[in-house]
């Protein structure tokens, strides 16, 4: 007789019965969309990443698209993005024809590298998508500096860093335009959805307008006064009833997420297996996924299949190697040398590593971290017609970050929310109390000319 192996799943949210509270309060009032709710949750997800104006749409994707719509980004522009990253940070220019340009990351933070970003700018560059890879903080002062400089948009893809916090304030708060991610694996989730946060009054009232259909939300306009094409990336009143319930426990689970890094800090100390840097005065995570590197001399392929044996989910993926190159003009006329991706690409996997951080089993059990690879950009999703300068290959073929993400197990003592479950009130007024008080604007977003 075989011994069973219980299959852990890549990923599981904490839901219990606040939000079944609270969406059934919703569905009992008969407004499913377009209702007060959205508008709540828009002030308290504000409120909590200290920035004046926050607009809930579809998924993250959308928000960065509609971003990217209102910067005016378009067929011919180029866009410089990080080649480790969800392809959304790259499809969200790309549905509006523009080309993207990766820049290479550091190889410590993940993070793309300043230097690398400003090599690649040329003529043609309108825009930066920057990451926040894996909840670390990108090196934003840098960033923006570089936008500023050259006439860019800096955009923030911020989809996994909800609660991260860079130089001793939250990502959000610090004036470029930044997105969030409610699926289900992120730190907190609605499901499907995403939030547009942004110090610009200008930006936001677009993003409004844009997420359903270009609608006007003006004096005078109706319910069909369509002042623009826009998209349907509208929310419902159902997910903002789960994304209050979320914020409510969203300091618990951050905490959870940390005690859980820290105890694979301790499992981890050994031989072959590189772990994430620390935070530091500068940079302070949100912990979304714990990333290891495996020495080069470890058989990466051995270590998923013994992580599938053990019953932990797994994917393929595919990641772009390329030794051509080709050479292009830069900004002062000179010409020089940049990698291109190929159709041969080295093949990764994905599995999530799923650690109880509430639970004595977790506590005295030896840690799995698994195999988890974000999917890079270019990696059999989207083929760039270019990259930018500083593309490293690795040397060893077996080289290989690994990404152990852990899942929080659903039955949580009640107590954990006991003092959060107080209904969220807010009021549109504050958002101008908001705007007064916070730094940046609309130059400081990064929207210019």
């Amino acid at each position: 007789m075989t011994e069973a192996v219980r299959e852990i799943p890549l990923s599981r949210p904490w839901i219990d019965e606040r939000e079944e509270e609270l969406v059934l309060e919703v569905l009992r009032s008969g407004r499913l969309s377009l209702g007060p709710w959205i508008e709540r949750f828009e002030e308290a997800l504000a409120d909590r990443v200290g920035a004046p104006y926050a607009a809930a749409v579809s998924s993250g994707t959308a928000g960065l698209h509609m971003l990217c719509h209102i910067a005016g980004i378009g067929p011919g522009d180029e866009v410089i993005t990080s080649p480790l990253s969800f392809v959304a940070s790259a499809n969200c220019f790309i549905l509006e024809r523009a080309t993207p340009v990766f820049a290479d990351v550091d190889p410590a933070t993940l993070n793309m590298d300043p230097a690398a970003v400003e090599a690649a700018i040329t003529e043609r560059t309108r825009a930066i998508v920057a990451v926040d890879m894996f909840g670390y903080p990108c090196e934003l002062d840098e960033l923006r500096a570089i936008a500023e400089r050259h006439g860019l948009v800096l955009i923030q893809d911020s989809a996994e860093a909800l609660g991260a916090e860079y130089k001793g304030r939250p990502i959000g708060a610090h004036g470029p335009s930044s997105v969030f991610g409610f699926y289900p694996n992120k730190q907190m989730t609605t499901g499907e959805g995403g939030v547009v946060v942004t110090h610009s009054e200008d930006v936001w009232r677009q993003v409004v307008s844009l997420r359903n259909q270009g609608r006007s939300y003006g004096e005078g306009g109706g319910w069909f006064h369509h002042v623009r094409v826009g998209f349907n990336y509208r929310w419902t009143d159902v997910q903002a009833a789960i994304g209050i319930a979320q914020l409510e426990k969203l300091d618990r689970i951050l905490e959870l997420r940390a005690a859980a890094a820290t105890r694979y800090d301790e499992l981890l100390e050994m031989g072959g297996v590189e772990g994430p840097p620390p935070d530091d005065a500068v940079h302070r995570r949100s912990w979304f996924v714990y990333v290891v590197k495996l020495d080069p001399d470890l058989d990466r392929d051995s270590v998923m299949a013994a992580l599938r044996r053990e019953g932990t989910s797994r994917a393929g993926r595919l990641r772009c190697r390329s030794s051509r190159r080709s050479t292009r003009p830069t900004k002062n006329g000179s010409s020089r040398s940049c990698a291109r991706p190929s159709a041969s690409s080295a093949r990764r996997a994905t599995v999530p590593g799923r650690p109880r951080a509430d639970s004595a089993r977790f506590r005295h059990r030896r840690a799995r971290p698994s195999a988890v690879s974000s999917n890079a950009v270019g990696g059999g999703c989207v083929t760039p017609t270019r990259v930018g300068t500083r593309a490293r290959v690795p040397k060893k073929e077996r080289w290989a970050i690994i990404v152990a993400v852990w899942q929080m197990r659903t039955a949580w003592s009640s107590s954990a929310s006991a003092n959060t479950r107080a209904p969220i009130a807010s009021t549109r007024s504050s958002r101008s109390a908001r705007a007064s008080a916070a730094t940046g604007g609309a130059l400081a977003c990064g929207w210019k000319g």
